[in-house]
């Protein structure tokens, strides 16, 4: 697993993709915070981070596919998935490995935001600090949902050799369990108290609720559930391959 591991950083490292992603993450972060009006903390008024983490998981949607998309594409597109399994390495090390190298590399590209918490609180009145309880939480509960779509997309690029195609069903994929459960909820064709429990199955209703800063064990099973399915399903993909490949010789 830990040479699974180095390779992928080494590999993400080693071209600009991975640099140009991470850059238009803080890049975006940075515009929506501090110089675009409507959301501005600025024009906001409050010493506060909301606005950041309602957008933050919009950003990650895009950043996370991006990173994730060569994980096993490249791997199939080069043909060393075979190298890599006649190593003495299980399913488990080699998906085990990939998925800690793309979440290190999303918490590398969260780092930075910290700085936004130090400045907010350094413009705030005496009476108006930021409450760096409540962040704390905020930010575990972007790391829980950043797992989430890292898992995701490590399982879309498992389905395909083609990064571009990995990245847009990734993409999708983020989206569609991050909102599409509350966009569905919303609809009035759903009775009242349907809604409550159809949110309840997308990621945004778990992700708000620990935001709060109360870390619920409730939502903290659902994260570890998506991920453990997603990473379940990315197995099945490989070996679904392998069986494959080997039905073809």
């Amino acid at each position: 697993m830990r040479s699974i591991y180095i390779k992928e950083i080494n590999s993400f490292f080693s071209s600009i993709v991975g640099y140009v992603a991470i850059l238009v993450f803080l890049v975006a972060c940075g515009l929506f915070l501090w110089v675009f009006e409507d959301s501005s903390i600025l024009a906001y008024g409050y010493a506060t981070m909301d606005r950041y983490f309602e957008l933050a998981p919009w950003l990650l949607a895009l950043l996370i596919p991006a990173i994730t998309m060569r994980s096993f594409a490249d791997e199939f597109k080069g043909g060393t998935i075979e190298w890599l399994s006649t190593k003495p390495l299980t399913d488990f090390d080699i998906i085990m490995g990939k998925y800690l190298a793309c979440f290190t590399l999303v918490a590398f590209a969260l780092l930075p935001t910290l700085i936004y918490a130090y400045t907010i609180n350094n413009l705030a009145l005496i009476d108006n600090k930021v409450d760096f309880g409540a962040i704390a939480g905020s930010y575990f509960g972007l790391l829980f949902l950043a797992g989430s779509f890292t898992a995701i997309g490590i399982f879309c690029s498992s389905l395909t050799n083609n990064q571009v195609v990995g990245f847009l069903v990734s993409l999708f994929a983020c989206y569609l369990l991050y909102s599409g459960f509350d966009s569905l909820a919303a609809l009035p064709s759903f009775a009242e108290g349907i809604d409550y429990y159809l949110s309840m199955v997308g990621m945004a209703f778990h992700y708000k609720s620990i935001s709060r800063g109360l870390v619920d064990s409730r939502d903290v099973i659902y994260f570890l559930s998506i991920i453990t399915l997603f990473m379940a399903l990315t197995r099945f993909s490989l070996n679904s391959r392998t069986w494959d490949t080997a039905t073809r010789d």
